[in-house]
């Protein structure tokens, strides 16, 4: 079984720490040891300044070093009594040779000079300490090591219960992550975790319920459009088949009406067939774009222009409102596909005798293209949800005008398609506004 993430970071933890701990008590035994041999260097210094003026005295009384010289012994008998004798000693007389001890003792060790009335009258040194030798300073040093060693084994403990708390207090909010993905990835589209700072973990939390929102709002509305998609296509094909019925069992006669009805009914399909083939390849970006920078009035007038008889027909008054250019940077084809949709329904779903306003300006940075429409309207709440797909205000009414309730989606996909957006709002005519708003070119 492979180790899990919290075992690793626990060892993580625990190995930073235990080395941590090794090196402090690696340091701390050198410094230590070179730290106690100078303090007891330091002390027989100042044991030394005692000796001297000790020594002093003894060569006012005997007048010479005649009584020390070669007598090692008789040097160290004039030690301090009370003090320990100072060890590795040196005596010098006043043109600085020997004259009892080792002379090369006095080339690097401590000297102090010996005054009789305010002349020197010799030296005495002694050799630093380089390692502990007496059984007391040895036992010393022992005992601070071994408490050393003890505290590092007690940083190490504590570091390691440490470790294993920030381990799981710090993978919790994964663990929850991780479990979450898990029901994600089975389907469960609904599952959220818990947010409960505002660190790392904390916004990796917020991105995964934001992705799980999303693909939750996806799911539904891809069963939505399967939903949508197939009664679209049931009602046009239930027309089809009771109608080639009737054909069949003689009811209904052969003749132009009947076959011009079948067209229709075919004619619907295939252009229920098309706007989900449009949609589709908006949705994915597959979707070919020729952008350029033009003028977006001219377009909006060949537009308006197609649907003059269309317009007509339904005896509806056309408005225009432009005045100069208005350029955007932008797909003439896509733009005037958009357009036609937009007059399409003002044409389908405007009473007839009623009156349509199309307006073009430029707003700062953004061009706005309007396309007002007299009543009927739109109810407030219905507003936002006219671009969503197969969505339509009246089933029955908007079903038998012949829309495939999908024009609305590919105009907001062209737009988006444009750095724009498209968005609906009540007219003073009575109708619907329908403003769509693209970045003006440069």
């Amino acid at each position: 079984m492979k180790p899990g993430i919290t075992l690793k970071l626990f060892l993580a933890i625990l190995l930073a720490s235990a080395c941590a701990a090794g090196a402090m008590a690696v340091a701390t035994r050198f410094s230590f040891q070179s730290g106690f041999l100078g303090y007891l260097n330091q002390v027989d210094a100042q044991r030394l300044d005692a000796l001297a003026a000790r020594l002093a005295d003894e060569y006012r009384r005997a007048g010479g070093w005649d009584f020390l010289r070669d007598d090692y012994g008789r040097l160290r008998a004039l030690a301090l009594p009370a003090q320990p004798p100072i060890p590795r000693l040196t005596l010098l007389d006043e043109a600085r040779r020997t004259v009892v001890g080792n002379p090369e003792v006095a080339d690097e060790g401590a000297v102090r000079p010996v005054l009789v009335d305010g002349r020197t009258v010799g030296w005495i040194a002694r050799t630093p300490l380089r390692r502990l030798s007496s059984a007391a300073e040895l036992s010393f040093q022992h005992e601070q090591l071994r408490a050393g060693w003890i505290i590092a084994a007690f940083a190490v403990a504590l570091a390691a219960a440490l470790a294993l708390v920030l381990a799981r207090v710090f993978l919790l909010p994964l663990r929850r992550v991780a479990e979450a993905t898990h029901r994600l990835a089975a389907g469960n589209y609904a599952t959220r975790v818990a947010v409960r700072s505002s660190d790392e973990l904390g916004r990796l939390g917020e991105d995964f319920n934001r992705l799980a929102q999303a693909l939750e709002r996806n799911e539904a509305l891809r069963r939505r459009f399967m939903a949508d998609a197939s009664h679209e296509l049931r009602t046009p094909l239930a027309v089809l088949s009771g109608e080639l019925e009737a054909l069949e069992d003689g009811v209904r006669p052969l003749t132009r009406e009947s076959l011009g009805s079948l067209r229709a009914e075919v004619n619907a399909l295939g252009k229920l067939v098309d706007d989900v083939n449009q949609l589709a390849l908006a949705d994915s970006g597959a979707l070919a774009y020729r952008k350029q920078t033009l003028d977006v009035v001219p377009i909006v007038a060949q537009a308006l222009e197609s649907h003059r008889e269309r317009l007509a027909e339904r005896s509806l008054a056309v408005e225009t409102l432009w005045n100069g250019s208005a350029s955007v940077f932008g797909d003439p084809d896509r733009l005037r596909q958009m357009f036609r949709n937009l007059l399409e329904n003002s044409a389908r779903y405007t009473d007839p005798g009623g009156r349509v306003r199309v307006g073009a300006r430029r707003d700062g940075a953004r061009v706005v293209v309007e396309f007002e429409d007299s009543a009927p309207g739109v109810p407030p709440e219905a507003l936002p949800q006219l671009f969503e797909r197969f969505y339509r205000v009246d089933e029955s009414r908007s079903r038998a005008n012949g829309g495939s309730g999908l024009g609305l989606a590919i105009c907001r996909s062209i737009a988006a398609a444009h750095g724009g957006d498209i968005a609906a709002s009540p007219s003073p005519l009575g109708g619907p506004r329908i403003a769509v708003s693209l970045p003006a070119a440069a």
